[in-house]
């Protein structure tokens, strides 16, 4: 029970941060366009991104697209770990790992609402 309870605090901060970075990003915040577009990514890109993580995110709160949620949202971080670790910014990639490894963990738990 205490699992299901940790569990769904973790997925429902994912569903958070993914919500509030997906909006910023289709709203083409400038701190997002800043980011990206220090790697050459356009306000286009940025858009996209930012709706297919508020997509991801959607997934992640039903039990049949679960999985699927959280395997986009870590693809999405994973882009932006490799577009760190390419333009050598370590911190930046450190910094994002343990998001990586949140939708990892949460995928591991699996769904509290699944029926076991």
């Amino acid at each position: 029970m205490l699992l299901r309870i940790v569990n769904s605090a973790l997925m429902l901060f994912a569903i958070f941060m993914g919500i509030k970075h997906g909006w910023n990003m289709l709203t083409a915040k400038p701190e997002m366009l800043e980011m990206f577009g220090k790697w050459n990514l356009g306000r286009n890109f940025v858009m996209v991104n930012g709706a297919v993580t508020l997509l991801s995110a959607l997934f992640i709160m039903f039990p049949r697209t679960f999985v699927w949620g959280n395997l986009l949202m870590a693809a999405g971080i994973l882009l932006i770990i490799c577009m760190q670790l390419l333009h050598k910014d370590l911190k930046g990639a450190a910094i994002e790992v343990p998001f990586l490894l949140l939708n990892l963990l949460i995928i591991y738990l699996q769904h509290p609402l699944k029926n076991s």
